[in-house]
């Protein structure tokens, strides 16, 4: 039974993760940035009213001043694609000198384990 248990929570795990990417793609989060900022600002339009209707069914009180003032979304003065473009640049960078650079620390090791030896 303990096998049986751990694939069924596999499998439901496994199903909420596609559910969750299924839902990120449909909503457009996963497209063009454009689609993104689109998406955010849905949410942005949906969450109060829906964290409303959510403790009024909960039976909490919630202040709606509180409600009606949510803070600013954050302005982002760079581009994403310029930081993932050089992050590129970088790793390609540095696995371009890999070899020459293994080469050169496997001739360095040898010299000091040849001078430990002596």
């Amino acid at each position: 039974t303990g096998a049986a248990f751990a694939s069924f929570r596999f499998v439901i795990k496994g199903s909420l993760a596609g559910a969750a990417v299924y839902v990120a793609y449909d909503q457009g989060l996963l497209g063009s940035g454009t689609q993104g900022a689109e998406a955010l600002k849905k949410a942005q339009a949906a969450l109060p009213p829906a964290i409303q209707e959510w403790t009024s069914y909960m039976g909490w009180e919630v202040r709606t001043v509180q409600m009606n003032t949510l803070p600013p979304t954050p302005k982002f003065d760079f581009s994403p694609s310029d930081f993932w473009n050089k992050g590129v640049q970088t790793v390609m960078s540095a696995l371009s000198v890999a070899p020459t650079r293994a080469c050169d620390y496997t001739v360095e090791g040898w010299k000091y384990v040849k001078d430990l030896v002596k």
